[in-house]
């Protein structure tokens, strides 16, 4: 359910997350936008209509900066349908580089594990306590939870094990947490996007961004945020999608 629906979006200043916000806003969804407190995600609410999407300073790691964001969408909106996790960073560096007789930083790999795998988890184990309270629909469905992954879960590059590990977490904690949550109806559903074009890569060299975009075999590009949001959608309505990762990614293995 989306129209009428109240729902939350961690990293919803930019990239898929903002795409995802204005998606749902769109079909006639309320938001909570959960980013951090010098991301524009004040500017990004403004623009849309702060009667239907309010901002929450939000670092995913911590247990009281969620809560105050769920406390405020309980004050709002009176309740909490579904929860869109997008917030994430990535690094990359090899295990050990050789040439310089330096191991990968321990500290680099613990930061990108904590957001990426720990922050996803903190706002779930959290929100799905307040989407539980919901009254179900006709299949019993009280809400959705939706997570964002990468193919390089499963087609991690070189210099890219911090990353992968991360998102492969996300990926093999989908079943369970479907299985955890299906006695209270609450679906749980991640999507593994591929190349996108979002803030994320824009440190990449153009020249670099325009050779991935022409490996995908179909369509030859780079995906737009808003197929991304559009396939949240998807995952919100269809209720029999559940407990699975697919990648949305035009084909690309890397």
């Amino acid at each position: 359910m989306i129209k009428g629906a109240v729902s939350l979006v961690t990293g919803g200043a930019s990239g898929l997350g903002k795409a995802t916000v204005e998606r749902l806003v769109q079909q006639g969804s309320r938001v909570v936008l959960c980013d951090l407190k010098t991301s524009k995600g004040s500017e990004v609410a403004k623009e849309i209509g702060e009667d239907k999407v309010i901002f929450a300073p939000v670092n995913v790691t911590i247990e009281t900066d969620v809560q105050e964001a769920l406390k405020l969408c309980k004050d709002k909106f009176g309740q909490l349908n579904n929860v869109v996790n997008c917030a994430g960073i990535g690094t990359s560096g090899k295990t050990y580089n050789f040439k310089k007789d330096a191991p990968h930083s321990l500290e680099d790999f613990t930061k990108v594990l904590t957001i990426n795998t720990i922050g996803t988890f903190n706002v779930i184990r959290l929100s799905v306590g307040l989407i539980g309270k919901n009254e179900g629909d006709k299949n019993g469905c009280r809400g959705v939870v939706v997570n964002t992954a990468s193919i390089m879960a499963y087609d991690g590059q070189k210099g890219l094990a911090a990353y992968a590990a991360s998102k492969a977490a996300l990926v093999g904690m989908t079943l369970p947490l479907a299985r955890d949550l299906a006695s209270q109806g609450i679906r749980v559903v991640t999507i593994a996007p591929g190349a996108f074009g979002t803030p994320m890569l824009q440190t990449v060299p153009e020249a670099m961004l325009n050779v991935v975009g022409k490996i995908v075999p179909f369509p030859h590009r780079l995906g737009d945020p808003c197929e991304f949001a559009q396939f949240v959608q998807s995952a919100i309505e269809n209720p029999m999608l559940n407990g699975e990762t697919i990648r949305l990614d035009g084909a690309l293995r890397m």
